[in-house]
């Protein structure tokens, strides 16, 4: 947590060091009434001098005066810190999120990465926010009480070297129980969020499937998980401030006791007593704060290790330290992709999903993938945009290992729709230019045009405009695809990734679609992944996958004659009539 604070605290230096000096001056100031209110009682009530009282009761009204307004100053740049902090914070953790690979992200969870930047974040900033106001004056006011303390009477200071340790004693106990609570609470909060996205994200399927209940309980479980931690810590701390209440009074009966034995044989006057006092109230109450702060370091504790685990996390596919700046890569209306001897394994799997592919995808022409279901098909085309990296042999676009080219610059050249298609809250206009930003009103209805969407969105109230939920979700799925189809072609990419990007559309639609789609991209590489053979079999190329190796490259025709695996799947959705 230390290298936390300190790495992204060190542009508010100024701002921190101001907040320090303002507490300094507050507890100086605090230490400093006490000895002034025993000079009014020794010096002005006992004798009599009415002035004295005056004088010295308008310092202390000026000086009470001026440490609210510094408190108010101090608390304001504390949280403006904290505030700040927690900014950069989420800021840093977003960009690290945003480098991770698909394997990163799958070994964190998108929930627990929620929770990270933002519940987590929360966590240390309200720790800060208490550190800046209360952590730092504590141990001051203890020590400088201490000091006053035994300035005013060393015999009754010998009462702090009990009642100091036993308070100490009391809350290093609970501490040490309470942080792996603080560690189980934040994971229970993580399972908390993970029902809850997945029943949100899967509430059609548990209606479908009548699973209200079920998921009720799955959530009322996770809930009574972190029920049950909170309330294991909340028992904890509820036990400390009634001991800590009762060693403060304790010890006040105590000072009473004895300093009025002392006061009564005249070896102390009693103004020294009520400062005495005082500074006993100071101490304990600097220790009571400090136990307050320390109620809230395991819980950030744990937040700030879970959230230097993102951050120090490297993703395992990132720019190479040396890139290739590749010309051809950078200018050619089309791309060439070639796989050799591509292997590849998911991390922690005993077999590998692909192996022995040797494949090229040649420019200007459109090339379609075929398979049974976990033939890797997903898998293939996602090395392409390095979304997972192979783990042997390579990918090469345009002659060059995509492991060797800036991965931003390696994106620039594709335009990937995704399996399950994914529209962002915005526009109809702002969804189609995700991938150019640029790109004229005309280029839109252009895209539009060739994903077939023209028509439903010349027909909604605001056309381009038109409001797009989260997800997509007011749209249906067959208009979902065909706007993720146009946004990657508005893109107008080299390379065109379709990841069985037809499924939802009828048969009239899809043929209408890929036949403006090869009109649009004569110079540009057509990769296609379908299950629809009526949708592949017209692709210059179809290479067919099973069980993750290629059994079959060729034209429909040539498959049909070539490969039974081909032939097995086409028979399966047309029959001999259709096929002929």
């Amino acid at each position: 947590m230390t290298a936390l604070l300190r790495g992204y605290l060190r542009p508010y230096t100024l701002r921190v060091t101001a907040v320090l000096i303002l507490l300094l001056l507050q507890a100086v100031a605090n230490l400093y009434l006490p000895s002034l209110n025993a000079d009014i009682i020794n010096n002005g009530v006992l004798l009599g001098r009415t002035d004295y009282i005056m004088r010295t009761g308008g310092v202390m009204l000026l000086i009470t005066l001026l440490v609210s307004v510094g408190a108010v100053i101090g608390v304001y740049y504390g949280a403006g810190v904290a505030m700040a902090f927690g900014r950069d914070v989420r800021a840093a953790l977003f960009r690290r999120v945003e480098s991770f690979s698909l394997r990163e992200v799958n070994t964190f969870g998108a929930p627990s990465l929620i929770t990270r930047n933002t519940n987590d974040v929360q966590q240390l900033q309200v720790f800060l926010v208490m550190a800046l106001t209360m952590m730092i004056s504590a141990p001051i006011t203890m020590v400088g009480g201490i000091i006053m303390a035994l300035r005013e009477d060393v015999r009754l200071s010998g009462l702090l070297l009990v009642v100091v340790p036993v308070m100490a004693a009391v809350i290093g106990s609970l501490v040490w129980r309470a942080v792996p609570l603080f560690r189980t609470m934040q994971g229970r909060v993580d399972r908390v969020n993970q029902v809850t996205r997945e029943t949100l994200t899967g509430i059609r399927v548990v209606r479908a499937f009548v699973r209200t209940s079920h998921e009720e309980q799955r959530f009322a479980d996770a809930n009574a998980d972190l029920t049950r931690a909170t309330l294991t810590v909340n028992r904890l701390f509820a036990l400390m401030f009634p001991s800590l209440m009762l060693i403060m009074n304790l010890s006040s009966v105590a000072i009473i006791w004895f300093g009025g034995s002392l006061v009564d044989s005249g070896k102390m006057p009693i103004g020294n007593l009520t400062a005495f006092l005082a500074y006993l109230m100071q101490i304990l109450f600097s220790v009571m704060m400090a136990t307050f702060m320390v109620v809230m370091v395991p819980r950030a504790q744990a937040s700030a290790e879970r959230i230097q685990a993102v951050l120090t996390t490297e993703p395992v596919i990132r720019d190479p330290e040396l890139p290739t700046q590749h010309d051809g890569v950078a200018t050619s209306l089309g791309a060439t992709v070639e796989f050799r001897d591509v292997e590849f394994r998911y991390p922690g799997a005993e077999e590998a999903v692909l192996h022995d592919i040797n494949l090229t995808l040649p420019p200007g022409r459109t090339t379609a993938i075929v398979g049974g279901t976990g033939a890797g098909k997903t898998t293939l085309i996602n090395l392409i945009p390095r979304l997972y990296d192979v783990t042997g042999g390579a990918v090469l676009l345009d002659g060059v290992d995509v492991r060797q080219l800036p991965q931003e610059h390696l994106w620039s050249r594709i335009g990937l729709v995704p399996q399950k298609s994914f529209l962002f809250t915005g526009s109809v206009a702002d969804n189609v230019r995700f991938g150019d930003g640029e790109a004229a009103e005309q280029d839109v209805w252009s895209a539009l045009r060739v994903a077939q969407a023209e028509g439903f969105v010349s027909e909604l109230p605001d056309g381009l405009g038109a409001k797009i939920d989260q997800g997509g979700a007011n749209v249906s799925g067959g208009q979902r695809q065909r706007l993720a189809i146009a946004r990657a072609v508005a893109k107008r990419p080299a390379l065109y990734l379709l990841d069985d990007s037809f499924s939802a559309l009828d048969f009239a639609t899809d043929a209408r679609l890929r036949a403006a789609l090869r009109e649009h991209t004569r110079e540009a590489t057509v990769v296609i992944v379908a299950q629809r053979v009526s949708t592949v079999m017209h692709a210059d190329q179809i290479v067919v996958l099973d069980l993750g190796t290629v059994v079959g490259v060729g034209t429909h025709e040539e498959l049909m004659t070539d490969c039974e695996t081909y032939r097995e799947i086409v028979l399966s959705q047309l029959s001999q009539d259709d096929v002929a």
